[in-house]
Formats: structure tokens, C-alpha cells, sequence
């Protein structure tokens, strides 16, 4: 496969690339993140990293044997020896000399050229001056207004919120709780969360409350629209557009 899958809707919700264009191109290598820049996606996911070093890269596993073939814990590795390892391609699974881990500042460079908005996943529980260090290092590039912070930690999401109160933020959820849509409207934080947790009335109540609704990871067109028929606001995918 070559192209994303088109998905309509007469409601159609934001569509979110997940990991880039990951159906197409390598996870969370910049060849995926422009993969996606050259479709019209509302925004373009990843994950970030704090190396040991102290420097923040692109990668989803806490390992990268996965996408690269040698094993290397990323928080127990330099940024410089991350950086010479080389990703395999997608489809053949060879390796390919042009794809490497992403630093935070290309992410957001690429993100930037093609006027995507970015939607960045803080991996794993972080220090608070690591989360300040992201923030800044965003806001050098003149990108926090088109950012979106979320993550599985709650402690990350309330570091975050009290260094910036009103920005765009998603606290992500594989399972749905009745005390959430109270959670999240006390701390201000919108949801992110596994698409089969949800229903119509669940949608409605996080609506009641103001909280934006993100979807993941929806790959099949059948199951966007069921979605879409719920009211979501954004649906995060490797290949649906």
C-alpha cells in the first residue's frame, strides 16, 4: 500500500496520523512525518523520549529493538549512540541507511513546514524540568499554540497544566471509568482514548462537560464512521484519512 485510505463522512472528525503516516512509512521516522505533511491530516501524533543524556527523541517502545534490530534502552542510552542506529523499512524489512530516530526539534520543524498540527505523546513518567525542557524547546520554535500534549501519566499531565494552563491537552486512556469526564473537566484536560471504550452516551458526557473527544487507533473505515455517528472530534490512525 502506497496511499492512506480515504474515509467520508458527513460528520467527518479531525483525522490524527499516527506515528506519521505509519501505514505507509516507517513509525516516527521523518519519512513518515512527511509522508503525512503531503495529505491533508488535521495533525500528526508521535512519542517522545528523554534520552540519558538529557537530549528528547523520537520513538515509541521504551526499547529499540522493535524498529531497529539491536536493543538499546532509550532512557539508559546517549542521544549520539541512538542516534547511529538505523530503522528498518516498514514493508521489506530491510534496513534502511536514510531512517533514523527523530529528534523533537525535527519533529516539530517538519510539522511546521507543513502546517500540521502536532499532537506529541510524553512517554513514560517525567521529571517536571524535563516536561519544562520540551515545553521550551517547542516554544523556540514558535509551536505551542499547534501542540498537543498527552500521555498515559497523570502526574505529566498536571505538570503540565500548571506550567500552562490553557493549553491544548489530552490525557490518553485505554479503559473509560464514570469518574472521568469529572477528572478531566476539573484539571481542564481533554481525552485520548482506545476507540472501543466508547459510546454515544460517553461521548455526550464528555461533551456536557467540554472535553474534546480523540480516538485511537482507528484503521478501519466501518469502525471511523461508528465514530464519527458518536460525535468524536478527533480519530487517530495509521492509514485512514
Amino acid at each position: 500500500m502506497n496511499k492512506p485510505i480515504l474515509f467520508t463522512h458527513a460528520a467527518k472528525p479531525r483525522m490524527i496520523a499516527h506515528r506519521g503516516l505509519s501505514g505507509i512509512e516507517t513509525e516516527n521516522t521523518a519519512a513518515a512525518f512527511v509522508a503525512a505533511g503531503q495529505h491533508p491530516y488535521f495533525g500528526i501524533e508521535t512519542d517522545v523520549h528523554r534520552t540519558k543524556d538529557g537530549h528528547f527523541i523520537i520513538i515509541h517502545d521504551d526499547d529499540t529493538l522493535r524498529v531497529s534490530g539491536e536493543s538499546r534502552i532509550v532512557e539508559e542510552t546517549n542521544f549520539c549512540t541512538l542516534r547511529t542506529l538505523r530503522l528498518k523499512d516498514r514493508n521489506s524489512g530491510e534496513m534502511r541507511h536514510d531512517l533514523v530516530l527523530p529528534t523533537l526539534s525535527e519533529y516539530i520543524r517538519i510539522l511546521k513546514h507543513y502546517e500540521k498540527h502536532a499532537v506529541l505523546e510524553i512517554k513514560n513518567p517525567m521529571e517536571k524540568a524535563d516536561i519544562e525542557k520540551i515545553v521550551s524547546l517547542i516554544r523556540e520554535e514558535g509551536y505551542l499554540e499547534h501542540t498537543t500534549f498527552i500521555s498515559f501519566d497523570w502526574q505529566n499531565m498536571l505538570y503540565l497544566r500548571e506550567m500552562l494552563p490553557n493549553q491544548s491537552a489530552q490525557f490518553l486512556m485505554e479503559e473509560w471509568t464514570d469518574d472521568l469526564p469529572q477528572k478531566l473537566h476539573k484539571h481542564h484536560l481533554d481525552l485520548d482514548i482506545y476507540y472501543k471504550c466508547l459510546t454515544k452516551e460517553r461521548v455526550d458526557k464528555l461533551h456536557e462537560k467540554g472535553i474534546l473527544v480523540n480516538v485511537w487507533t482507528v484503521d478501519a473505515p466501518a469502525d471511523a464512521a461508528a465514530l464519527a455517528d458518536m460525535g468524536v472530534d478527533q480519530i487517530t490512525s495509521n492509514i485512514l484519512l
